[in-house]
């Protein structure tokens, strides 16, 4: 169990045991914290943010790139029990104006390069003090001197509201505490053995668990530090290994994948360098989706580096499972719990024997507290006491698990998870479109790829192409027209790669999508 009682007192003791330890280091401009520095900064923003109104319980949304400002504000809200709201920076305005409304946000720190992205009614909708620029935090916080009040907080006090796709079509806000956090942390540490000489490359976005929990809150708990770097690049990849000595960082398959594709273009970004001049760099920590067989093979012989592969929903903090960090792992397993209690179960919440299929279910410390105003999605997810993953797998009889398929529709691209229903909402608001559903296609890069399946209305007709740019006749419609639309409504990564203009969407006789004939179409469309 914790010592903790939350995320303030787990970082007021790292202070105090080493307050000149370097724990915070930014890869974009070599600016660092010690544990005391950084306590400072922390207290400085939670001083301002408490000033401004912020108080405990409100949910403070962070839309920002990765930076040491993002992890500052995240502390500085988890000091005085405001509840951190990260953004997904890729999301449109609408998409962005939606989550900030729906969780009751009483203020937005936002990065410059999001102005343009601020919806002018948002700041109607958060009231006061609206929305405040949080590109430097000794800028922002210059005139913040007071320290707030150290207010009481139990590890049941939410600490950050994170939006995870829903079936619905739109994302629900999963509450998750500081028990959670410091459960997790502390099941990550122990699991891989970190320690205060290891330092973790915090290269995941910071607006999803992976970063929070993996590579910074583990950080944190381990005694170690954490290096911020504001987004993946495989050409800078190995040079920030080796400058900043790296132990571990956390990845998507996409990433290992990039990495191997850059070396064989570019031999000079091999892991040789590294290998004549001894790296710490022990291994990667991959979760997800699963890593591709042939990828993990390829990557652990280019660069001489373990991949650790792990699973887990931002519903369970991060992890619940990894492989053991040695030689021990299984390939093509997710691993075993590292701290959470995991089953299997059938469609009647009973326990199957090892080898059979059922739905992953979980409990334990790191398993989040609900989701944010909606008791239904959240009384269903805990059906007798567990929470149901949506994730079909086993157990084998030694204890490890596989994720054979997902019970929901939900597509995993590049990390990002996608419901299709939100997709599907979309298409349906175009004049032209009748009927409209999408699936995910495997994808060699990114794991997964969006392809939309569309039925026109009645007087409309599908082009290839538009001639010079433009069709003479409103009522003919490409598929391009159709992706470029969802491109306004929708992130990028969200909308469809491909787009097959079909006579019909085969259905079974209740109505449900048939998704093994769908994907059948896509080789005559």
């Amino acid at each position: 169990m914790n010592s903790f009682r939350n995320v303030r007192e787990l970082l007021e003791d790292r202070v105090q045991r080493d307050p000149l330890k370097k724990f915070l280091f930014s890869e974009s401009d070599g600016r660092e914290w010690t544990y005391g520095e950084f306590d400072a900064a922390v207290k400085r923003t939670a001083g301002f943010l408490a000033s401004i109104g912020i108080a405990k319980g409100h949910v403070v949304s962070l839309l920002l790139k990765n930076s040491p400002e993002y992890v500052i504000a995240y502390f500085a809200c988890f000091s005085i029990g405001a509840i951190a709201g990260p953004v997904n920076s890729l999301l449109k305005s609408e998409e962005i104006e939606w989550v900030i409304g729906n969780s009751k946000s009483k203020l937005l720190l936002v990065g410059s390069d999001w102005k343009a992205s601020i919806p002018a009614r948002l700041k109607e909708k958060l009231g006061s003090p609206g929305f405040i620029f949080f590109d430097d935090v000794t800028e922002a916080t210059k005139e913040s001197s007071a320290h707030p009040d150290a207010v009481p907080l139990t590890p049941d006090n939410e600490a950050i509201i994170i939006y995870t796709s829903g079936t619905t079509g739109k994302p629900k806000g999963c509450l998750l505490t500081h028990g959670n956090l410091i459960a997790n942390a502390r099941q990550i540490a122990e699991w891989m053995g970190f320690g205060p000489d290891d330092r973790l490359l915090t290269v995941m976005p910071l607006f999803h668990m992976n970063a929070v929990s993996v590579t910074t809150m583990t950080a944190l708990y381990a005694g170690g530090s954490t290096v911020v770097s504001p987004k993946f690049s495989a050409s800078r990849f190995w040079d920030i290994i080796e400058k900043y000595k790296i132990t571990s960082f956390g990845s998507v398959a996409t990433m290992l994948s990039m990495l191997l594709s850059r070396q064989q273009e570019d031999e000079r970004v091999t892991h040789s360098s590294l290998v004549t001049r001894p790296s710490p760099l022990r291994f990667a920590m991959c979760g997800s989706a699963p890593v591709p067989a042939e990828v993990l093979k390829k990557f652990e012989e280019a660069f001489g580096v373990l991949v650790i592969e792990g699973y887990g929903l931002s519903e369970s903090t991060c992890r619940s499972t990894f492989n053991p960090p040695n030689q021990n792992r299984r390939p093509g397993s997710c691993g075993l719990p590292i701290g959470n209690e995991m089953k299997v179960f059938d469609e009647n919440d009973v326990e199957v024997p090892d080898g059979e299929l059922g739905e992953i279910v979980l409990r334990g410390e790191n398993i989040f507290k609900g989701y944010f105003n909606n008791p239904k999605a959240t009384e269903k997810a805990f059906a007798k006491g567990w929470f149901h993953t949506g994730d079909i797998g086993y157990r084998d009889a030694d204890g490890f698990f596989y994720i054979a398929d997902r019970k929901s529709d939900m597509i995993i691209r590049g990390g990002e998870n996608i419901y299709p229903r939100e997709i599907d909402d979309v298409l349906y608001t175009h004049p032209a479109v009748a009927h409209a559903a999408v699936i995910g296609v495997p994808d060699e890069l990114y794991g997964e790829e969006v392809a939309a399946f569309v039925v026109l209305k009645e007087g409309y007709t599908r082009a290839e192409t538009r001639p010079g740019g433009n069709l003479h006749d409103e009522y003919q419609v490409t598929a391009g027209d159709l992706i470029d639309f969802c491109k306004q409504h929708l992130a990028d990564y969200k909308c469809p790669k491909t787009l097959y203009f079909v006579d019909d969407i085969p259905k079974g006789p209740t109505g449900k999508l048939l998704k093994r004939e769908l994907r059948a179409k896509i080789g005559s469309a």
